[in-house]
């Protein structure tokens, strides 16, 4: 078993579990981690946990510290700086054509790479701009082509919850979202109701999708017939929640039953 904290590597990178050390880092922290390629910061996003063996991430790799006042200074002397290279970058975009959408910037926590992030509709070559870069500001150059997900969490905002959105706080991974969970949650088809600021299905859908199926196990299903002692036609509306049902009767009614002692 390992203690752990989640961190968000860098601003706007993936979050991933690092081993404490017998550390204490809260949340909203920031730490100074080891990473695949040296050191990097994050910002703490989780309290400490532990967890098992079969649930590491390998290499689970250290917090080899908290954030010192210097550490915090050089963090925001590069995030000032990415903005300064972001301007030209882009210059450069426009200049060569390129049919790409620069989204931010980043340098890492040494300032020994710069890595931009760009969306497009397909794959973008992208070589000489990479040339043009390295020779401008004398250091490693990445570019990596994001998704419209991963460019919500970059820009951020707030979802129709009124809370900041999941995926730029504490989302650690995209699962995948379906169509079918909006269903089984009896929710309006409606894009513009059951989309996120992506415009892809909203990630929250699949937080209570597993309860509604459970919920509505053994419930009848909208259109099938209904007939009591109390009422008699079409079901109209399942409400697992509730577990009641709107019944439609033959005269054009609309009436709300519970569904426990009723029979199809």
């Amino acid at each position: 078993m390992y203690e752990v904290v989640q961190v968000r590597l860098r601003e706007a990178g993936k979050n991933s579990y690092f081993a404490t050390r017998g550390l204490r880092p809260v949340v909203g922290s920031y730490v100074i981690v080891q990473a695949d390629r040296g050191l990097e910061y994050g910002l703490v996003i989780s309290d400490p946990e532990i967890i098992l063996d079969s649930e590491i991430e390998h290499p689970l790799r250290d917090v080899l510290r908290i954030a010192t006042s210097q550490d915090l200074s050089q963090i925001d002397r590069n995030n000032k700086k990415a903005q300064e290279v972001m301007t030209t970058c882009a210059q450069k975009i426009k200049e060569r054509s390129l049919p790409m959408k620069l989204i931010d910037a980043e340098y890492s926590f040494d300032r020994s790479r710069i890595i931009f992030y760009f969306t497009a509709e397909g794959r973008v070559d992208f070589r000489d701009l990479i040339k043009d870069l390295a020779s401008i500001f004398k250091t490693r150059i990445e570019l990596r082509q994001i998704g419209v997900r991963d460019e919500a969490r970059f820009l951020g905002g707030f979802g129709p919850c009124g809370r900041k959105l999941c995926c730029a706080t504490f989302l650690k991974d995209f699962e995948p979202v379906t169509i079918k969970m909006a269903k089984e949650q009896n929710l309006p088809l409606n894009p513009t109701k059951i989309s996120g600021l992506c415009g892809r299905l909203m990630c929250c859908l699949s937080y209570e999708y597993k309860c509604y199926r459970q919920l509505m196990k053994g419930m009848p299903r909208e259109g099938d017939k209904i007939k009591t002692k109390e009422v008699k036609g079409k079901i109209v509306n399942v409400n697992a929640i509730k577990r009641t049902l709107t019944v439609e009767t033959d005269d054009g009614k609309q009436v709300e039953v519970p569904w426990e002692d009723k029979k199809r």
